[in-house]
């Protein structure tokens, strides 16, 4: 026999057992990640905290074979400040250590062929990350020319080539400034500076305080920074595990083997000639990011060398994993 009768429950009993059930759930939910948390993938009851510590600051440092003067407290506390800021923003550091494994070695032979101390490669760093970026005021590629710049120092730059984005072309171009700056200076360190902002800016400042040493004279905040933030970059990726960055070798990216083809003519179709030469439109992007536009109009018959990736060179080797 049914009986047909409701039972009435007051609201406030049925608020109330809806927050005992969240409170209840919310314990054990705080309680599986507090498990979580206390037993790894080994099943180790161990916390491991995150260890924060204070980066290394050598006792005697060296750029381009010039003494950087750290018995100096602003020297070594700008420097600090570089490190800090360097170490602890992690994302962008791996990947310049990563970067750096692939794009060094050319730069390094690039700088040594032109005269200019290696330490410059880590200037190529604090201009761009070894990627072809544009700032704000469009300064591009690895070594950041401004158009007029660019042009000046012999590089091709319009609508449908634009040599800045060139890594081997550009820091050549990079080495014809530092040349011309060492040689205005007298310093690769004030060379450097004059990188940031530009010979003329950097030789007035000097002038009026009556100083040509990189360590005494008030700069602009950028270029005030900008040689401590190259130091930086030294330290940092010349001995990466010191800072706390273990990146194995196998996760750096690797150089990457390539073909060259001369052309000294025009190619309407650059999907074509990808196509053609074995390859596809993306692939010759990615190794000639100086191609600006969809084909290469040659009027005058210059001779460029375009790359495209060995047989393989897109393959990597991923391991599997058995569980």
């Amino acid at each position: 026999m049914k009986i047909n009768k409701k039972i009435k429950i007051p609201a406030f009993l049925i608020a109330g057992i809806g927050i005992g059930f969240v409170l209840s759930s919310l314990f054990i939910f705080s309680d599986n990640i507090k498990n979580e948390t206390l037993t790894n993938q080994n099943n180790d009851s161990v916390i491991i905290p995150y260890n924060v510590f204070q980066p290394h600051i050598p006792d005697t440092l060296e750029f381009c074979g010039e003494n950087v003067p750290l018995q100096y407290f602003d020297v070594r506390e700008a420097l600090d400040y570089e490190l800090i800021i360097n170490t602890y923003r992690h994302s962008s550091t791996i990947l310049y250590i990563k970067r750096a494994n692939r794009f060094f070695p050319e730069i390094e032979r690039i700088l040594k062929e032109n005269g200019i101390p290696e330490d410059m490669k880590y200037l190529c760093v604090a201009e761009s990350g070894l990627a072809n970026v544009v700032s704000p005021a469009n300064a591009t590629g690895f070594w950041q020319f401004m158009k007029s710049t660019a042009i000046e120092k012999g590089m091709e730059v319009n609508q449908i080539i634009d040599e800045r984005y060139h890594p081997q072309i550009s820091a050549i171009a990079a080495t014809v400034y530092l040349k011309e700056a060492y040689r205005k200076f007298g310093s690769w360190t004030l060379a450097a500076a004059s990188y940031n902002m530009g010979m003329g800016g950097l030789k007035k400042d000097m002038d009026f305080q009556r100083n040509n040493n990189y360590w005494d004279l008030e700069l602009n905040s950028e270029t005030a920074r900008y040689v401590y933030r190259i130091l930086a970059y030294k330290l940092i990726l010349s001995d990466p595990e010191r800072y706390g960055f273990n990146i194995p070798e196998k996760d750096r990216y690797q150089m990457l083997k390539t073909v060259e083809i001369k052309i000294d003519t025009t190619i309407i179709d650059l999907v074509q000639f990808a196509y053609n030469n074995g390859t596809n439109y993306k692939m010759l992007k990615y190794f000639n990011p100086w191609l600006r536009g969809n084909s290469l109009i040659n009027n005058t018959k210059k001779e460029y060398t375009i790359l495209i990736p060995a047989k393989g060179v897109r393959d990597c080797e991923i391991p599997i994993k058995n569980d």
